[in-house]
């Protein structure tokens, strides 16, 4: 469910890496190594781990040749296994399902909504083997999250084989770059925290064996549900009145 929200946050990295100034020799390095060498997802661990996965980050092949250590700096993230429900300050959740048609649907089925409003805790590592490297990238990271046209992203979603984008809001900007220890003097962490209030849709379309629409094609392309063309509505009461009523969607 909170997959695309992942990987969409990798992909807003990207963009942080790409506006990222070189003021230090090693941020002039980090530019040239490429993201993918550069950023390092840690599925479910947090920062109180941050030594062991920066020992696994520099066990790593990351060059080709076994007897080259990574190189430093480098960005550790991670998400938190727990979960919260995003506060109704930020945004709200649709609990009951309602009928819509996905606006890039050329079928135009009918399916249900919902939505999770949730809040999603991810932390970054900011490993650098001297302070003011470390203390750059926390900077411009800060200042880059502080931008208004930053402060959230949008997830992408599918079903019925159309991408469908919800957004992510990220709280907060001001936060800050603490120091881990590490027991080095050789290696600086910093590590910041974020909180990301997603919204997430759950889409439902009838089963097989239950009334559609026919319009589907498969698992993965289902019908909608079945629409009402046309009501026609006689009772005494409209008899008597000579007219009958239509109710028309």
């Amino acid at each position: 469910m909170f997959e695309p929200v992942k990987v969409a946050f990798a992909e807003y990295l990207q963009g942080f890496y790409k506006e990222l100034s070189a003021t230090t020799p090693a941020l002039k390095e980090y530019k040239k190594r490429g993201f993918s060498y550069s950023f390092v997802y840690a599925p479910s661990r947090m920062v109180d781990q941050a030594n062991v996965m920066l020992e696994a980050w520099q066990r790593n092949d990351t060059s080709g040749q076994a007897t080259t250590p990574a190189k430093l700096p480098v960005i550790i993230f991670s998400f938190a296994k727990d979960y919260m429900p995003t506060g109704r300050d930020y945004s709200y959740q649709i609990s009951d399902p309602v009928d819509v048609i996905i606006p890039s649907d050329e079928k135009e089925r009918y399916f249900q909504l919902k939505t999770i409003a949730g809040d999603l805790r991810v932390q970054l590592a900011i490993c650098a083997a001297d302070e003011p490297t470390a203390k750059s990238i926390a900077a411009q990271l800060l200042s880059y999250v502080d931008s208004p046209v930053q402060r959230g992203f949008d997830a992408r979603y599918q079903f019925a084989q159309q991408e469908i984008k919800f957004p992510c809001q990220i709280d907060t900007p001001d936060t800050p770059a603490s120091n881990v220890e590490t027991g080095s003097k050789n290696v600086t962490i910093l590590a910041v925290d974020f909180t990301l209030h997603c919204t997430v849709p759950i889409y439902d379309a009838p089963d097989e064996d239950e009334p559609n629409d026919g319009k589907g094609s498969g698992p993965d392309d289902p019908s909608g549900f079945p629409l009402v063309d046309l009501i026609y509505q006689k009772d005494e009461t409209t008899i008597r009145n000579g007219r009958d009523v239509e109710i028309g969607n």
